[in-house]
């Protein structure tokens, strides 16, 4: 399983951006206690290395949702694989996901969270915002960088469960 891969962040840009996040988070949150769900796989990389840098006590759950499968495209179709989660009423919760695009997935997870729960404060944060594929009108409270409509893997995003473990975030090369 090889790709022909370019660099689009590399290792120290995406470090430089996630210190950036976690000082707006700081700021924000002013020492409250945050609840950090993680959506893994994808965002695993991302939420480890930002929640190193929140001055505040966290809390971390992870919830796993799919709607890739093995392709290059959504499915457009949100699969909830495992999403327990503790009770997290009046809770800061902050959710880190990899990348936003068609934003059927922050949609998902912001209404799951707002039915089954009254929480404190919502936000959501996303590695990579990719506002040119969007289908819903939803906008990531946080995000590292802007992409357009290519296809990225590295750094917690895979293509069919490859290249996650890059350092980097990398493109498809046509």
């Amino acid at each position: 399983m090889t790709m022909n891969l370019k660099v689009l962040y590399s290792e120290a840009e995406i470090q430089n951006k996630i210190k950036e996040l976690a000082s707006k988070m700081n700021a924000l949150y002013n020492g409250e206690e945050v609840t950090v769900i993680c959506v893994l796989k994808g965002a695993v990389m991302f939420a480890t290395d930002l929640v190193k840098f929140l001055d505040m006590p966290v809390q971390m759950e992870f919830i796993r949702l799919s709607s890739y499968g093995s392709s290059l495209t959504t499915s457009g179709k949100v699969n909830a694989v495992d999403i327990k989660l503790p009770d997290l009423n009046n809770k800061n919760v902050l959710i880190v996901e990899d990348i936003v695009d068609t934003g059927l997935t922050a949609k998902f997870l912001i209404d799951f969270m707002n039915m089954n729960f009254h929480v404190k404060s919502l936000k959501f944060c996303s590695l990579l915002d990719k506002k040119i594929t969007r289908k819903v009108d939803i906008e990531p409270d946080f995000y590292g960088f802007e992409v357009d409509d290519k296809f990225v893997v590295g750094y917690g995003l895979d293509y069919d469960g490859y290249y996650r473990n890059l350092p980097y975030i990398g493109y498809k090369e046509n």
